[in-house]
């Protein structure tokens, strides 16, 4: 590890007080029945074609919370908390019988009615808002409903100074080493029988109404998850910005057998997907971590990242922690800083097909069966103990949560460092441990009865924390503001959608 203690005294103060982090939570909205509420998105919390900070994500029931750029854990978490408390207050006041709603606090989702009836988020009459909606409703061709009201954390993150090419690198260790965070604070071990109805799974059932896998760490990201065939068929390469480029340009370029069977539109007229390509845009790409790139207006990612390169990575595996009550703490992001730090500061080898097989693998071990016992995963055309592994990936952490606490003072890196590898060495003690044993000693193991009650809990702390009238007036404002702005957008289509639907879709858009 000499490489990566060189690398690591060239890090200055300066670029480590740099670091900046974003966080995106998904949630479905539940109904005190533990059942899925079916209400549109509140317009008490404005459009969710253009508000900044609350939006929806698949379905008109999954709301999702967007903080802004801060420079530490503690301020990204604030806002976090403040966007909960302005959400549940807008769910409690709402005046269409949906005040009873709440935030479903597990990844995995509540008790889900048939697919066709889980609805798709809407976000207007625009251009772009049906632009939106329609590839929704392309996902659930493609996909099924039931698979999209899955429910994650989203982590953006950036160091100063970083090129694609490093970035890149970033991104083949951090896929090497995924496995680590699946196992630290997945907490999706369990799932309501609803979303599995119908359909091939490996799951025992725990309960009546629940399916589990004994040993599970993330049931999200495994093959219940965001999995398909179709997807499966991509090697994507993360080389270089050149390569990844170009296997996402043929994936999006390419016409796809089964996607072209569905058709773009029905014969009555009606959308079902913006393309019959492998994937409709760039965000229809499943992965554990993006590249990212701020866009302008009506720019496709792909062109965005081409032209200016990587600014950020998009962390993407990070189930929500049911036990806390904005789903991650200020320790888990500390871990993901040092985390995604040795990822970048370690020496990373080019990937290749074998490899990226063999992550994959790894990847569907380590949600399925993360806590068993001598679980061995793949490395270097062997194998190594999944414990053993992490518990040396760990150990590699601790001399950068030092640089970063002498960078940042106190001893809060070196504390989530200490806490991780405690956790390593304590399996009973990880998140998906601590799920099952709740609904074990409380609920019967019912997954609905236990995460409605961490759910109406969660609700009643948020709700009770203090808000001030300032604070309401201001998301009141961003509130009325994007409801104006989203009139403003529709006001000014003059394109038909057809044409505009052809031109965002177009080949020449993803630039070269």
């Amino acid at each position: 590890m000499t490489s990566l203690q060189t690398r690591l005294g060239s890090l200055s103060t300066e670029r480590i007080q740099g670091i900046r982090r974003g966080i995106e939570k998904e949630s479905l909205r539940a109904l005190p029945t533990g059942g899925l509420a079916l209400t549109p998105h509140p317009a008490a919390l404005g459009s969710a074609l253009t508000h900044p900070k609350i939006t929806t994500d698949f379905s008109e029931s999954q709301v999702e919370l967007i903080t802004g750029v801060h420079s530490d854990a503690e301020s990204c978490l604030a806002e976090l908390t403040e966007i909960h408390q302005f959400t549940y207050r807008s769910l409690r006041d709402v005046g269409n019988g949906a005040g009873n709603e709440m935030l479903w606090v597990s990844s995995m989702p509540c008790g889900l009615p048939t697919d066709e009836t889980i609805p798709l988020a809407r976000f207007g009459s625009s251009n772009v808002g049906r632009a939106k909606s329609v590839y929704r409703m392309g996902l659930g061709h493609r996909y099924g409903r039931r698979m999209q009201t899955i429910s994650g954390i989203h982590c953006n993150w950036s160091l100063p100074g970083v090129t694609s090419e490093e970035y890149f690198a970033l991104i083949r260790n951090f896929r090497r080493h995924a496995f680590l965070l699946m196992t630290l604070f997945g907490a999706s071990p369990a799932v309501c029988s609803s979303f599995v109805e119908g359909r091939q799974h490996d799951l025992q059932t725990l309960a009546e109404f629940t399916r589990y896998m004994p040993y599970a760490t993330s049931l999200r990201m495994g093959r219940l998850g965001y999995q398909s065939d179709a997807q499966s068929s991509l090697a994507v390469s993360y080389n270089s910005l050149e390569g990844y480029g170009a296997s996402l340009q043929d994936a999006l370029t390419r016409s796809y057998p089964a996607y072209e069977a569905i058709g773009i539109q029905n014969p009555g007229g009606d959308y079902n997907q913006l393309g019959t390509t492998l994937l409709q845009i760039e965000n229809e790409f499943y992965g554990t971590i993006r590249p990212k790139r701020v866009i302008h207006p009506g720019e496709r990612p792909l062109h965005a990242l081409r032209e200016r390169g990587v600014e950020y990575v998009e962390v993407r595996l990070m189930d929500l922690d049911p036990f806390v009550p904005v789903g991650i703490t200020a320790a888990t992001t500390r871990f993901i800083d040092v985390f995604l730090l040795h990822c970048l500061m370690s020496d990373s080898p080019p990937d290749s097909p074998q490899e990226i097989a063999a992550l994959a693998r790894n990847q569907h071990k380590t949600a399925a069966r993360g806590r068993e016992p001598g679980l061995m995963l793949e490395r270097n055309s062997g194998e190594v103990a999944l414990t053993d592994w992490g518990l040396e990936v760990i150990g590699q952490c601790v001399p950068i949560a030092a640089a970063m606490d002498s960078a940042l003072g106190g001893t809060l890196y070196a504390d989530a460092v200490a806490a991780a590898m405690r956790s390593m060495q304590n399996p009973d003690t990880l998140p998906s441990a601590r799920v099952l044993a709740a609904m074990d000693a409380d609920f019967n193991n019912s997954f609905v009865g236990f995460v409605r009650e961490q759910s109406a809990k969660t609700q009643a702390h948020l709700l009770a924390l203090p808000f001030s009238a300032d604070q309401q007036a201001r998301y009141v404002a961003m509130t009325q503001h994007s409801i104006a702005e989203q009139k403003r957008i529709e006001a000014s289509d003059s394109m038909l959608f057809e044409a505009y639907r052809q031109n965002y879709v177009s080949p020449q858009r993803l630039g070269v």
